[in-house]
């Protein structure tokens, strides 16, 4: 900021990110619609081909609501019910809970007991293999949604019991008016977005070392477009206030501290080398040992 105190300006809410949330909810109601009555088997066709992309691409909306990127800071609690809204398609709550973890992740990055975002030591333990390895891949939403649960419990907020019987309310409703298809397909596309996809290489490509003393890696890929810029990885942990949109720039005006970092084209060749490379498991992570006082959310 002292070399290039115009990164200031792009510190702004992304009003652009409103519209395309609300387009995001209508296009997976539309199709909640169109699979009611198909066959099973493009039942879960469309819900990897194109419900898993629209779900994995709203959790990464909600990374953006929870840095208050759609309302600003100054409206703080509006980002909070955008996000239960934002949260609707996916088919479980997950917003309110995401963004306590997440500043977390944020103040105290590889913090043991602090940043969920750290396997346990049985994850890093049993996935050894080439085969457990590819299994802790697919089961990767399985393990987000325990692991807080091992390494950090915190008490239920109110805002979380809202967002759960939000989401209740609202998946009874699917359920209600197009049948069970409808919500397969949508519990189906959050769980396999999230598992084994292209886009999941943004779990492991963000902070696994695959290089001694680099922690965080950012991807200059074409799956940005579908992902909010989250690709921009060291740029969004200098700067997480600025909103993805934004992040490209960022890299540009001081293009001296980032091109020459270590960085990634393809999410898909990460997943690949995390898989067959026996040196990389989910142990390779940056662990610290937090002193001094932690606040959290």
């Amino acid at each position: 900021l002292a070399k290039h105190p115009e990164i200031k300006a792009l510190m702004k809410p992304d009003y652009n990110l409103i519209w395309v949330v609300v387009l995001m909810v209508l296009a997976q109601l539309t199709a909640f619609y169109l699979v009611k009555d198909l066959d099973w088997k493009w039942v879960v066709f469309w819900a990897y081909v194109f419900g898993s992309c629209i779900s994995h691409s709203m959790t990464l909306a909600i990374h953006e609501i929870s840095h208050n990127s759609a309302f600003g800071n100054s409206k703080a609690m509006w980002n909070r019910w955008f996000g239960i809204f934002a949260n609707l398609p996916l088919g479980l709550p997950y917003s309110i809970s995401f963004k306590r973890y997440h500043m977390d992740h944020h103040r105290y990055l590889g913090g043991d007991g602090i940043d969920v975002d750290i396997p346990t030591n049985f994850e890093g333990w049993f996935f050894c293999t080439p085969f457990r390895k590819f299994m802790w891949i697919v089961l990767q939403p399985f393990f987000y949604a325990i692991r807080p649960l091992c390494i950090n419990p915190k008490p239920i907020s109110r805002l979380e019991v809202i967002n759960l019987l939000a989401q209740l309310s609202f998946d009874v409703v699917i359920y209600y008016l197009w049948g069970v298809k409808s919500i397969f397909y949508m519990l189906a596309g959050s769980v396999l977005g999230l598992g084994l996809h292209p886009i999941s290489g943004h779990f492991i490509a963000e902070h696994y070392m695959f290089l001694k003393g680099h922690e965080t890696y950012s991807y200059y890929g074409p799956l940005n477009l579908l992902t909010f810029n989250v690709g921009y990885h060291n740029e969004h942990h200098d700067f997480p206030n600025i909103p993805g949109k934004s992040l490209p720039l960022v890299k540009k005006i001081a293009a001296e501290y980032y091109d020459n970092l270590p960085q990634y084209n393809s999410w898909i060749k990460v997943l690949y080398d995390f898989v067959m490379d026996d040196t990389i498991s989910p142990y390779s992570r940056m662990k610290r040992q937090l002193k001094g006082e932690v606040k959290q959310d």
